[in-house]
């Protein structure tokens, strides 16, 4: 392993022309989705460089349907500890690949920590955390940076440049044929029925829409001739049952552990609505037409770079945006925002098959 005074001069950028990139992104499923604006940058910049990301199991699935990533690293890291011989066993993992430039995400001291340790020359990263020495490319002005991808996409620059004016969209490609054995293996041939997909599940206080009023949806849905897809994880399993009994014989209950199955099912669906979430990202980044419904967070930082075909939020004025909730939005309105999203979705959705 390389001497510390050695790890705290950044090469110069010939020496590391063709060494692959590894990125340590933040352990969120939109955070995966959003930081593909980052990768395609970096694909611009360095066209030959292999492009690797650090994931956890949750997330790994993604990685399969982003273009430009070789692969992903696993790692289920505790969130509240530091064993440093995990750590130890990542950094000589990250010296097998030979990675020339990491990009740090978040800012704390442990997520910089396996990148040094594996003597990555070059270890870019916001200052946080009296991370001085395992990031030796230090960045600032972070806090000066109103969203996420900003600082995603301040990493991929050369140290003091101007943002790009415009990012390009995050892509999730899902092939067709996948498609096509996912419905084929899961009996869900949808025989021209549209399908509105569901995803109630959200991290935070205020962000879910409440489950009865996704069951009161399903339920003018399928009356309406739509079929009903529920996803989600494990967490959503009580509220898919709510709502697939509101559904009735047309609703169907497609949550699980595994994160490829909610992909695909997006990539299938005519339609989405969902909370400000992982899947909202996903459903966006794929080009499903998506009904976001926000809470407590503000679409203007929060929301997808991909377009949505609606933004609900709650009525009223609030001094304090954190103080709004999602169940503030009516059936109704959500509703009336399906309907008039679905006929074009299902048009483009024939056009494609």
């Amino acid at each position: 392993m390389r001497s510390v005074s050695q790890s705290l001069t950044v090469p110069d950028p010939a020496d590391r022309q063709d060494n692959p990139i590894l990125i340590v992104p933040y352990m969120w499923i939109g955070d995966f989705v959003r930081v593909h604006s980052a990768i395609r940058l970096l694909k611009q910049r360095w066209p030959q460089r292999p492009i690797d990301l650090l994931t956890s199991s949750l997330c790994a699935p993604i990685l399969d349907y982003l273009p430009g990533v070789r692969k992903g690293i696993i790692a289920d890291l505790p969130r509240r500890r530091l064993p440093f011989s995990q750590y130890a066993a990542l950094g000589k993992q990250f010296a097998k690949e030979r990675y020339g430039t990491v990009l740090v995400m978040p800012r704390t001291w442990k997520a910089a920590l396996a990148p040094f340790l594996a003597g990555i020359p070059e270890r870019t990263g916001f200052a946080g955390e009296f991370r001085f020495g395992l990031i030796n490319d230090m960045r600032f002005g972070e806090r000066k940076l109103e969203r996420m991808i900003d600082c995603f996409v301040a990493l991929t620059q050369p140290k003091n440049a101007v943002l790009p004016g415009a990012y390009p969209l995050p892509e999730i490609v899902v092939p067709p044929a996948e498609i096509e054995n996912w419905l084929s293996r899961n009996d869900l041939r949808k025989a021209g029925r549209p399908v509105v997909a569901m995803a109630p599940g959200a991290v935070g206080p205020g962000k879910a829409w409440p489950p009865e009023n996704y069951a009161a949806l399903a339920r003018s849905l399928t009356a309406q001739g739509a079929d009903v897809w529920v996803l989600g994880g494990p967490a959503e399993a009580a509220i898919a049952a709510q709502i697939v009994k509101a559904g009735g014989a047309s609703a169907y209950d497609l949550t699980g552990n595994d994160l490829r199955n909610a992909i695909v099912a997006l990539a299938a669906a005519d339609l989405a609505v969902t909370n400000d979430s992982g899947l909202m990202h996903i459903s966006a980044a794929i080009g499903t037409p998506t009904v976001a419904i926000f809470g407590p967070t503000s679409p203007r930082l929060w929301a997808p770079l991909n377009p949505l075909s609606a933004i609900i939020e709650p009525p009223g004025r609030y001094p304090n945006i954190r103080e709004r909730s999602t169940t503030g939005v009516t059936v109704d309105r959500v509703l009336d925002a399906v309907r008039r999203t679905l006929p074009r979705s299902s048009a483009a959705a024939n056009q494609r098959s």
